[in-house]
């Protein structure tokens, strides 16, 4: 017995609707949705903190409660950090941190902000927003005060990522602007509602998503790839205050590991020998000299050039042979109605 023309239809039609579904759920599970499963608790941080002391140290002005974690209060010149205890080894992953910045300051009287840190040292305090300066690792900022004040072009608080292979300074007086990799502005002091950022790493590729909105879904902030992070560094959140202040808070931070296949190269790579670094067409340094601190693309070479006059012209060519054709067709038309 034949199937009808309208059953066809219809099984054409499920086909397509499941396809649909099935590639919608891979774009909106993108980003980790909190599954329980995938969670590391050993590098998590989480109310009541009950790891502190064991799985998470703190330093400086830290202040554990039950609510949050304080690393700096609302007073000039003070320092905090915490850093998970256990090494990392996972080589794909993704940290979700919610976190909270506010204090009495009005508009341009606060700082300076919080970073987060995925290093090969812990626990080393320094100039960079509490924590060391030329380290081993990856760091995101979330930068509230302008110290450029040639830099008008983008506004603050400002969020940017730095990959330091131990040899790079982070320059305070332009913002990180030279070792910048990339970053963008987000209202995230004074929120009435929490704030999130989500930083994943997997397949060497950095991405950097916020929801400060709340709006409860996920803004992207950066995207690079070409990026070499090793196994065996430490989780660790630091701030600072300065001449002005913040209360800073930390209220969680959660790890989740992702499922991600691998050659069997990499899987046979030693990742705790991988020294960290970006590869780049251009240097960080590059952004010194442009002033929307975006990188740049290399100048065009000659054969770059060779090629986009011959894709031109080949252009111009199917363009004027299509043309050609269509008029003809259109003359043998007209013919037809003398």
């Amino acid at each position: 017995m034949g199937v009808s023309f309208g059953g066809k239809m219809w099984n054409f039609q499920r086909t397509i609707l499941i396809f649909l579904m099935l590639e919608f759920g891979f774009i909106c599970c993108d980003i980790t949705d909190g599954n329980a499963e995938h969670l590391k608790r050993e590098h998590s941080l989480m109310k009541p903190y009950q790891g502190v002391g064991s799985q998470w140290d703190f330093w400086g002005s830290t202040l554990v409660t039950s609510s949050y974690v304080r690393l700096t209060p609302d007073e000039r010149s003070k320092q905090g950090s915490i850093w998970n205890t256990v090494p990392c080894y996972l080589k794909d992953w993704e940290m979700h941190v919610q976190f909270k910045i506010h204090g009495s300051g009005k508009k341009n009287l606060h700082g300076d902000g919080i970073a987060i840190w995925y290093t090969k040292d812990r626990l080393h305090p320094g100039p960079v927003f509490g924590n060391q300066d030329q380290f081993l690792g990856l760091a995101l900022f979330l930068d509230t005060f302008r110290n450029d004040l040639h830099g008008m072009d983008r506004s603050f608080p400002y969020i940017s990522a730095m990959v330091n292979n131990g040899t790079v300074n982070y320059d305070h007086g332009k913002d990180g602007r030279s070792s910048e990799l990339g970053g963008c502005s987000a209202e995230i002091r004074n929120r009435e509602h929490d704030t999130y950022l989500a930083i994943r790493y997997s397949k060497g590729r950095l991405t950097v998503m916020v929801d400060v909105d709340d709006r409860n879904e996920w803004k992207e902030c950066i995207d690079i790839g070409g990026v070499r992070l090793p196994t065996g560094y430490f989780f660790g959140a630091s701030a600072a205050t300065g001449d002005l202040s913040d209360n800073h808070d930390i209220i969680s931070m959660k790890l989740y590991q992702l499922m991600v296949e691998h050659t069997a190269e990499e899987e046979n790579l030693d990742w705790t020998k991988i020294e960290p670094s970006v590869s780049l067409l251009k240097s960080p340094k590059d952004n010194i000299d442009d002033p929307t601190g975006n990188f740049r693309g290399t100048p065009l070479t000659g054969w770059k050039v060779f090629l986009l006059l011959l894709c031109a012209l080949l252009g111009i060519v199917v363009c004027a042979v299509v043309g050609a054709v269509v008029f003809q067709k259109r003359q043998e038309r007209n013919k037809r109605f003398y």
